[in-house]
């Protein structure tokens, strides 16, 4: 990721540059978001294919690689995957920036700046009406949950192996790191779950 002075904001007045380049404004800095690799983008299909095909009866709305999200201050994000649970708010009648994201996934790589990473992790950490928000990597199997126990205080695990089943419990569903990775040969994680528990 590159940075880049042109800014976004909640309005939309300024549109990202001609050729599919989105801009973020994430903690202060405007931040050039590219389309993903193939790889990104099979994680982000197969993570909505996973959850989607499961949420009969339950109110919920799934947005993947394109809804803009509100954060604090009037930052702009895109997040790989968006799930709202209940009615979806927006910013205006376009629809097109969401105020209440439920669930946020961010599929990143070992290429990835690691300040741009925690950035974004702190600023969607710090939306009130996100309950699960994942970090996952596109070149190696793991998985970051970060789960909201309350308005202070957030549970992290880590899956890193194929057979491991996230519960996404503000939708009340599962999913495994195989539905996740499917079609993908990648390697295990560097740094397992057992090694830092």
């Amino acid at each position: 990721m590159g940075m880049n002075d042109r800014i976004l904001n909640q309005s939309g007045e300024k549109s990202p540059p001609k050729g599919g380049l989105r801009q973020e404004l994430i903690a202060g800095q405007t931040v050039a978001k590219t389309s993903g690799n193939r790889w990104h983008n099979l994680i982000a299909t197969n993570t909505a294919i996973a959850v989607g095909s499961r949420l009969a009866g339950n109110r919920a709305e799934i947005y993947v690689n394109g809804m803009r999200v509100l954060l604090r201050n009037d930052l702009i994000c895109y997040p790989d995957v968006v799930i709202v649970s209940g009615e979806p708010q927006f910013t205006d009648d376009k629809s097109d920036v969401l105020r209440n994201p439920s669930i946020v996934i961010e599929v990143f790589s070992s290429a990835t700046n690691p300040s741009d990473k925690t950035q974004k992790l702190e600023s969607y950490l710090a939306i009130a009406s996100v309950k699960d928000c994942f970090l996952v990597k596109a070149d190696e199997m793991r998985v970051e949950h970060y789960a909201r126990q309350n308005a202070k205080q957030w549970l992290y695990r880590i899956y890193d192996e194929r057979d491991d089943v996230i519960s996404l419990d503000s939708i009340n569903l599962k999913i495994s790191l195989s539905e996740i990775y499917a079609h993908m040969n990648v390697k295990q994680a560097e740094l397992s779950s057992k090694a830092v528990n």
